[in-house]
């Protein structure tokens, strides 16, 4: 039975970089493409960033089955490991991954965590 889990990471972003990158490259990872029908074929997720400064920290709220969290989250770190994206656009937005672990699901994403456990 698929169960709710968060990743967390934090980049450095160069300025003017696009702060939905590193989510696009984690659906990527995750999914073939930033673009794509659902559901997610390995782990259905949701990416939030917010940015202060040169820092982007990113929380990915995915579920998956417990077998398959490891290779989850080797993907995302793997994603934000690269040193770029190559966006839609054609423009290249540069990071450094300063540091990735697990985190919880809080209270306020429960709701979301369940409807991704839906899809």
């Amino acid at each position: 039975m698929r169960q709710s889990f968060v990743h967390e990471a934090v980049v450095l972003m160069e300025p003017g970089g696009d702060v939905g990158a590193p989510g696009a490259a984690v659906t990527v990872a995750l999914c073939g493409h930033w673009e794509h029908e659902p559901p997610c074929p390995l782990a259905p997720h949701h990416t939030a960033a917010t940015r202060s400064g040169d820092e982007l920290r990113l929380r990915v709220l995915f579920v998956a089955e417990p077998g398959s969290e490891a290779e989850v989250r080797s993907r995302i770190e793997t994603a934000l490991s690269r040193p770029g994206f190559d966006g839609p656009d054609g423009v290249t937005t540069r990071w450094q991954l300063r540091s990735a672990r697990r985190g919880r699901v809080l209270d306020d994403e429960a709701e979301h965590a369940g409807r991704l456990l839906q899809s």
